[in-house]
């Protein structure tokens, strides 16, 4: 989650332009999104097993000191490989069996030389670094550091860097397709001051130094942005949920000043949430780590096993309802939202970011699944068809592949009413159901591409599919149904980008209700009722289509 307010479309290119701004000049930049998007050989000769990231986090100069192993395993024989860290920070070195490696930079990419490596071999690196992060400006839309204090002036500090990458922070293999099977955190912070991390704490030691460091172990795979840490004087509360995996631990952190509201106000939402999207999409896939929900010093992001909050424990968002409809003031909508990523964005990561309306259409739609699990159908329906008033239709919602560049912020809104129209297409809301739960289970703990999305939905559901995600996906416009009656007679036609569109719709051929047809791109004629005119043919809500009367 970084982009879901009203103005998407201005929001949409916050991210990209904070990106360039780091990467370098206008001339270079298509070079430098390169480096830091493709699947190179560099990159794709080794397979990351384990991170132990030990960093310190000076808060009064601001910057960073520490170290970063990598546990691989070679996929082919190389000497050569890519790891990246944001060229504002210093590599002060590279340790491989004891001794230091060369190493050239371009921008964000570094390259290491190494001995002969063979495929299969397991082996480790460690990266020595510092310097200063870059400070966000405008936390979670762009990337980077957030220093705030709270009401008592305590330090109140952490990171959000979804887009942007976590080689803003800290070196890795910045690149969504190769997740880390497990990861060691070490945080060393001022004595004094709580951290908190993802997965589960190994206990804090006292550096007497006036540091204490942090060790959290995340046992599950996780992508690099996920990885987070939030620094400040914290309360701490535990809860259980007894889930579809077992007893699941629950972790509930809020800023000491703010625990007497935070205890109701999250107490209302969690657990009910946590039982739709188990209904929904299956068993909660961290188990082995936990659900913890952090206040944090920005609106929001899904880190995984440790979903950053700061809605201020207002209902809706920041007290408003994106959808307009009154249904999203019920309940608190990063809790839900970012929540509903644990399943959509961290179990289910798309391999490039260009596919990120994977991570953000599903969530966007688990918003809607929550309000009709607590509100009934109709109000489900009611919420997702609001969101539509923030659609822009101007571009595509998938990205250019291999540039580290996402599709339009429509991925969000529009995103989730294509899930909801082939919800409808799908006629049976129990083989939906499956569905969305047999995607959590066949990908689960996987990095996918929209295309294996895509396959698994027409597969499952055994409807022809390929051109209406072309159509909503791979381009700006949605489908419009060209219509006219006369004389009894209804003729219609899809007018789409996509050449041979002939997604079925519900339209009103009797009043009162709805029946089938199957439009193409050609001109077609179907009796219709003699009380259905132009004026009150109608389409059903819950396709998201555009119509136009003929003339």
């Amino acid at each position: 989650m970084k982009k879901v307010f009203i103005a998407l479309a201005i929001l949409s290119s916050s991210l990209t332009i904070s990106a360039q701004d780091m990467l370098g000049s206008n001339e270079n930049n298509a070079r430098a999104k390169s480096l830091r998007g493709a699947l190179t050989d560099l990159r794709t000769c080794y397979d990351i097993n384990y991170y132990h990231l030990d960093v310190k986090i000076d808060l009064d100069n601001r910057s960073v000191i520490g170290s970063n192993e990598f546990a691989f395993t070679a996929t082919k024989d190389f000497d050569k490989l890519q790891f990246d860290l944001f060229e504002n920070l210093k590599v002060e070195k590279i340790i491989y069996q004891g001794k230091e490696l060369p190493f050239t930079r371009e921008f964000a990419a570094v390259f290491v030389k190494f001995p002969k490596i063979k495929k299969g071999v397991k082996d480790k690196f460690t990266v020595y670094y510092s310097g200063n992060p870059r400070v966000a400006k405008n936390a979670p839309w762009d990337g980077g550091f957030i220093f705030k204090k709270d009401k008592s002036g305590n330090p109140f500090v952490s990171v959000a860097c979804q887009g942007l990458g976590a080689s803003v922070w800290w070196p890795n293999k910045d690149h969504q397709s190769d997740e880390v099977d497990s990861m060691l955190i070490s945080i060393s912070a001022p004595t004094g001051l709580d951290c908190i991390a993802n997965g589960r704490s190994r206990g804090k030691t006292d550096l007497n130094n006036g540091y204490s460091k942090h060790h959290w172990f995340v046992g599950n795979p996780i992508n690099n942005y996920d990885v987070a840490f939030y620094i400040g004087k914290y309360a701490h509360w535990s809860d259980t949920y007894d889930g579809e995996g077992g007893k699941l631990s629950l972790d509930f952190y809020s800023l000491k000043e703010d625990s007497a509201k935070a205890r109701p106000h999250w107490d209302a939402d969690v657990k009910p949430m946590l039982k739709s999207f188990e209904y929904w999409f299956g068993p909660f896939p961290w188990y082995k780590d936990g659900y913890k929900l952090v206040q944090a010093p920005h609106l929001g992001m899904e880190h995984q096993s440790a979903v950053a909050y700061g809605n201020q424990f207002r209902k809706g968002y920041l007290g408003s309802d994106l959808s307009g409809t009154g249904h999203g003031l019920k309940w608190d909508f990063i809790t839900i939202h970012e929540s509903g990523h644990e399943w959509f964005g961290n179990n289910i990561t798309t391999k490039d970011i260009a596919d990120m309306w994977v991570h953000e259409g599903f969530t966007t739609y688990s918003e809607a699944l929550f309000t009709e699990s607590t509100q009934g159908k109709t109000a489900g329906e009611n919420y997702v068809i609001g969101q539509r008033r923030n659609i822009g239709n101007k571009s595509p919602i998938i990205g250019v592949y291999d540039t580290n560049t996402e599709g339009d912020g429509d991925m969000y809104n529009k995103g989730a009413n294509l899930i909801h129209t082939i919800r409808q297409l799908i006629g049976d809301d129990e083989k939906f159901r499956q569905i969305l739960r047999g995607l959590n289970k066949t990908f689960y703990h996987q990095t996918v591409t929209s295309a294996q999305i895509e396959q698994y939905i027409a597969q499952q559901s055994g409807l022809k599919l390929d051109k209406v995600f072309d159509q909503y996906l791979r381009k700006a416009n949605i489908p419009t149904l060209e219509y006219k009656i006369n004389d009894g007679n209804l003729q219609y036609r899809w007018i789409t980008d996509v050449t041979g569109f002939d997604m079925p719709l519900k339209v009103t051929l009797k009043a009162g209700q709805y029946s089938l047809i199957k439009p193409t791109n050609n001109w077609q004629t179907i009796k219709v009722d003699s009380t259905i005119t132009n004026d009150n043919f109608s389409i059903d809500r819950n396709f998201y289509i555009d119509v136009k009367k003929a003339e």
